[in-house]
């Protein structure tokens, strides 16, 4: 053997066990945090690291749904990020990705017949690859890295990238089962609201968040009326439906930035961040509304009688300026609404003359 070929040989040696190397120091990143957001910005770092690409992203993959959802990216412009989900196109590029199960490459898309993406040619992508996070055969998302030139793919690293995927895609798994998991601790089960122990956290987050910046914040807090005369009436099993109903009422009527708890038997508590009272007593108003007319046409025959709620109404720094004093507020409210004929929303000014 000349020794030509044997330094040439060494050399690729040396690629070979850099390259490992490296894997072994991405498949540390991906795998060291159950977060999920930290997993996937690991999981795209290192890869496009590992590549040498200078834009990327990783869209989690929806079976049910056939559908895609952007969760990090790097690179690219607000407009090609700006659409965060979209379902796989018949024939497309990601289509042939999530049936193959391999990895796809395109050393330059623009002599490359059958992508015709519009978005990425506008984006100036001239080479990519389309990497499926697999685990156990179920695809878990898309792994998707980026250059604005053509550009030859070294056929090893990509080989290696494949690893990669696996490793990306079982810390994927493990992070979404975690996520899962610290739900359900939170979530009340009937309901789907969530509960209790939750509430306690937030709620003391929350009004200390609006003390720092100097916002308001505003506590609902409601109790369906004579529940137990409900409950002797048509049975637990019915009085469960009601309250599941409630939850889904309230999920409905809130806004995406409000938080919903059940606080405790047919007791539920709303939290409206930056919101003033006179805004809240409405939020308030279209709870009381939805949940009466909403029980009558979701729960079947006599057993939507006379379901209604009360509510207590108390905002931050209207009402108090500490946390158990606005809580006890609230509940006051309640309990007054209660006493003065139900289905009311009470608030501080409402103290001697009731909302109607």
């Amino acid at each position: 053997m000349t020794e030509c070929a044997c330094s040439s040989k060494s050399e690729s040696l040396e690629s070979q066990v850099k390259a490992l190397k490296d894997l072994i120091e991405v498949a540390k990143a991906v795998v060291s945090t159950l977060d999920l957001d930290t997993v996937l910005q690991a999981i795209l770092t290192s890869a496009m690291g590992f590549a040498a690409t200078p834009a990327g992203s990783v869209a989690l993959y929806y079976d049910m749904k056939r559908e895609l959802s952007l969760h990090v990216h790097s690179g690219l412009t607000a407009d090609f990020v700006k659409k965060e989900r979209w379902e796989v196109t018949p024939g497309g590029l990601t289509e042939q990705v999530l049936q193959a199960g391999e990895i796809f490459f395109i050393e330059d898309t623009e002599q490359t017949p059958f992508f015709n993406n519009p978005i990425a040619l506008n984006e100036g992508i001239r080479s990519l690859v389309c990497v499926p996070l697999v685990f156990q055969t179920r695809i878990m998302g898309v792994l998707y890295l980026d250059d604005f030139v053509p550009r030859c793919f070294d056929r090893e690293k990509l080989n290696l990238l494949s690893i990669l995927a696996s490793f990306a895609a079982m810390a994927i798994h493990n992070a979404t089962l975690h996520k899962r998991t610290k739900l359900m601790a939170i979530t009340d089960s009937l309901t789907g609201l969530h509960n209790h122990r939750y509430f306690k956290q937030y709620f003391k987050q929350e009004m200390g968040r609006a003390k720092r910046y100097h916002k308001p914040f505003s506590i609902i807090m409601m109790d369906v009326d004579d529940f137990k005369s409900y409950n002797d009436s048509f049975g637990h099993a019915t009085g469960d439906q009601l309250l599941a109903t409630m939850g889904a009422l309230i999920l409905e009527t809130i806004r995406g930035v409000d938080v919903a708890f059940r606080y405790g038997g047919e007791e539920f508590i709303v939290l409206l961040p930056e919101t003033r009272l006179d805004k809240a007593v409405l939020a308030a108003e279209r709870l009381r509304d939805s949940v009466q007319k909403g029980t009558a046409n979701r729960l079947a025959g006599s057993a939507t009688r006379g379901v209604t709620i009360s509510i207590g109404v108390a905002s931050y720094p209207e009402n108090a300026d500490k946390m158990d004093e606005l809580f006890n507020i609230v509940d006051s409210l309640l309990y007054r609404a209660k006493r003065c004929g139900k289905n009311k929303v009470y608030h501080q000014e409402s103290l001697l003359i009731p909302a109607s």
